[in-house]
């Protein structure tokens, strides 16, 4: 049983944690009242699912990979599922701006909604970005990594066979929408303080508008 909860180190990248948590964010994306979707709900799951599924056969075998293929699918479902997200979020805030929205429960609802998609999408978007993303993390020099995580501050408690997986990258999206800033993880690029830069915004957003707005329609 104490197995269940020990740290476990990898030699290579699991990546079956980004992909149920891909499920996550677009089940999410499927109960969204529908005036927040963008489009068609079921053409954009349907091609959402599609390119997920499609990882499966652009996703090569090896440790250490470099897939021009799989890098074209992994950031494509991205920005399709970042731009739908985006596009909910601003939904949201414009009927809030007209005072078009008197039902401060389900504004409540689709802003955790929004609030958690993001989570997952910017953990993915650094788990990708970071050293070039699994197929090349292992082989990546420390000055092409774009996260400095504590392992690798403490060289004398880190595991030798340490690395970052996807879980390591949703606790650092996690933190940074919850303190809007970085905390025990370190942004070292130019791209990666920019990444979270915008994912603090979206949060700020998300919390400070929508939540705050949803609160007073109750009162």
């Amino acid at each position: 049983m104490n197995g269940l909860f020990r740290n476990r180190n990898y030699d290579h990248e699991p990546i079956w944690h980004a992909q149920l948590s891909l499920i996550v964010a677009i089940l999410l994306q499927v109960v969204l009242p529908d005036h927040y979707v963008f489009g068609s709900r079921y053409i954009l799951i349907i091609l959402e699912l599609l390119l997920l599924g499609a990882l499966s056969f652009t996703t090569p075998k090896e440790k250490i990979f470099s897939s021009l293929s799989r890098r074209i699918n992994v950031f494509l479902l991205l920005i399709i599922m970042a731009g739908a997200n985006a596009y909910s979020l601003t939904e949201v805030a414009r009927q809030l701006l007209g005072n078009n929205i008197q039902d401060g429960k389900a504004l409540i609802l689709t802003a955790l909604n929004i609030y958690i998609t993001n989570i997952i999408l910017f953990a993915l978007w650094y788990w990708e970005m970071d050293g070039g993303g699994p197929g090349k993390r292992l082989s990546a020099a420390k000055h092409e990594q774009d996260f400095l995580f504590p392992q690798n501050q403490n060289e004398t408690y880190k595991h030798p066979l340490w690395r970052p997986t996807f879980v390591d990258y949703l606790y650092v999206s996690s933190t940074n929408a919850m303190a809007f800033s970085p905390t025990d993880t370190m942004p070292l690029s130019r791209r990666a303080k920019l990444l979270m830069l915008g994912q603090a915004t979206i949060s700020l957003v998300a919390i400070a508008l929508v939540a705050a707005r949803a609160v007073n329609i109750l009162h």
